[in-house]
């Protein structure tokens, strides 16, 4: 039994690593400009990554000091986490399914439109209590500042490839048919009645698009191309743990059928 239990504890060292990546995944989410200011995923990704952590540890710890309870605790509360990992990574596979950006003539940047994203993400930026907090947050950062620096020829701007979020925040829609004078300076619109957005845009370096919806299209076009980064560390995570798990589980079975048949050997049965 002990060198299963040692095996026990090794798995579940393996475990307690395993931990690192999604942890990482959700710090590398929170540090980003735009899921610190949406602030969805970050922390059920953080502490979901921190309770396999925890078990894990119990399990490593039950495995070399013999503590067949902590065992069985470990056993049954990873298989909850390994659930709640699985239903994580399915949910945000579901959810960014839908949005990608669109075509526009002579422009190498796409333009994003908020009807295109899954319900349950426009739920999140619709209304207008959430939306102002995330654009206070959004102006106060240097995303569209910073393009005014990289850019300063309207030619060089309409052949950059844009972020979604310079895109639908820093500029007016393209269709709108304003003229370039610098990436947050735009004047003499061509057709104003485009697009609803035409109407938002402000030259107020505070403003600029932020109330447009091309805004919270490209704020979520944004963070689905960083929730699918960190969907792809979390599956592979995911299919680690099962894997570990499984093993784990074929240990303890050893571990327990050994402890039978040594006290059968000594008469105990």
């Amino acid at each position: 039994m002990a060198l299963s239990n040692n095996v026990i504890g090794a798995i579940n060292f393996v475990a307690m690593l395993l931990s690192i990546p999604i942890i990482g995944a959700g710090i590398w989410l929170a540090n980003q400009p735009d899921n610190s200011c949406v602030k969805i995923l970050q922390w059920p990704v953080i502490v979901l990554g921190v309770l396999i952590l925890v078990v894990a540890l119990a399990g490593f710890i039950g495995g070399f000091w013999r503590i067949p309870w902590l065992l069985i605790a470990y056993l049954v509360g990873m298989l909850i986490l390994i659930i709640l990992l699985a239903c994580l990574v399915v949910f945000v596979y579901m959810v960014t399914m839908r949005g990608s950006g669109h075509l526009e003539p002579s422009r190498a940047y796409l333009e994003y439109h908020l009807e295109d994203f899954s319900g349950w993400l426009q739920r999140r930026v619709i209304s207008s209590f959430k939306w102002e907090r995330i654009k206070i947050c959004l102006s106060s950062t240097d995303i569209c500042t910073q393009l005014n620096q990289t850019y300063t020829m309207a030619i060089d701007f309409f052949n950059s490839h844009l972020t979604p979020i310079e895109s639908g925040c820093c500029k007016p829609p393209t269709e709108c048919g304003y003229t370039f004078v610098n990436p947050t300076n735009w004047i003499s619109p061509i057709n104003n009645i485009a697009d609803p957005d035409c109407i938002q845009w402000s030259n107020d370096q505070t403003q600029l698009c932020y109330n447009c919806n091309s805004c919270k299209a490209g704020l979520l076009a944004n963070i689905k191309q960083e929730w699918r980064k960190a969907d792809i560390i979390l599956l592979i995570t995911l299919i680690a743990l099962i894997c570990v798990y499984l093993v784990g589980c074929c240990a303890f079975r050893n571990a327990k059928t050994e402890d039978i048949f040594r006290k059968y050997k000594q008469g105990y049965t």
